[in-house]
């Protein structure tokens, strides 16, 4: 299982059925009682689930929602997620399936900005920089629960900025394009690059910052980590991708379109 402070991922091993509902529950229950809001069941090792599995992810699911949170499903086998359409479970909350993360293309060079913003980062008022964020994102065709995954990502982006590197300098850029917003974290470190299919430390002073990236990897749809292109320091960038419903414009994206910064 991973963990962080606001976030887990449980691996649900084995069918999800009445044999394992109890062991799953209990381990639930144990992370929403310690403080988490944010629970991910990776059902890659779940080939079936019956009424019992399904009834237990949508009290769950009730649940965290009545507490501020979110309970999500990654890595679904076909059958299952069959289970879950039929039950309608996947219209209520995030689930999906194996094999289907999201391809992000880059920009292309002629692309415009709707809008652009920078802040500095006040080590002790990192709440408030995620609150900032999430209202950016809410002028934009996002769901909630896509809000709420991002801005979760975003604090651990901003909490490796200012643990690792340093409290003073971070900066958080928000740039909002026809199909996409990306939230660049800067700061003033030493500088670490992570290539796209590169997995990060498992180790050493790096252990912490590697469980935030996988974290991160999972609840956006892009991460990049880069060195300054010039000076000391560091460059995350996170991108979340508009649901197609949701995008303006015309074929070519939003190059030539340009808002005024919120």
């Amino acid at each position: 299982m991973e963990r962080m402070p606001d976030i887990a991922v449980v691996n649900v091993a084995g069918d999800l059925d009445v044999t394992s509902v109890g062991a799953l529950r209990r381990t639930i229950d144990a992370l929403i009682a310690d403080g988490c809001r944010r629970i991910v069941l990776n059902m890659d090792g779940a080939s079936y689930a019956d009424s019992t599995g399904l009834g237990l992810v949508l009290s769950e699911l009730r649940r965290m929602r009545s507490l501020g949170g979110l309970l999500s499903l990654t890595n679904v086998r076909p059958r299952v997620y069959m289970c879950l359409a039929l039950m309608r479970i996947v219209d209520y909350m995030p689930v999906s399936r194996a094999g289907s993360r999201r391809a992000v293309s880059e920009l292309d060079l002629s692309a415009l900005p709707l809008w652009r913003t920078t802040f500095p980062v006040d080590a002790t008022l990192l709440a408030e920089a995620r609150d900032h964020v999430g209202e950016l994102m809410r002028g934009m065709p996002f769901s909630e629960d896509e809000v709420f995954d991002m801005t979760l990502a975003c604090g651990e982006a901003l909490g490796n900025a200012v643990d690792h590197t340093c409290a003073m300098g971070v900066l958080a850029t928000v740039t909002a394009y026809d199909d996409r917003i990306e939230v660049d974290v800067t700061d003033c470190g030493e500088g670490f690059e992570l290539g796209a299919d590169e997995e990060p430390p498992e180790t050493g002073p790096g252990a912490e910052r590697g469980r935030g990236i996988r974290l991160m990897r999972l609840l956006t749809d892009a991460v990049s980590i880069k060195r300054k292109p010039s000076g000391k320091g560091t460059v995350v960038r996170l991108v979340k991708l508009v649901p197609a419903c949701g995008r303006i414009g015309v074929a070519g994206g939003s190059a030539g379109v340009r808002r005024e910064t919120p």
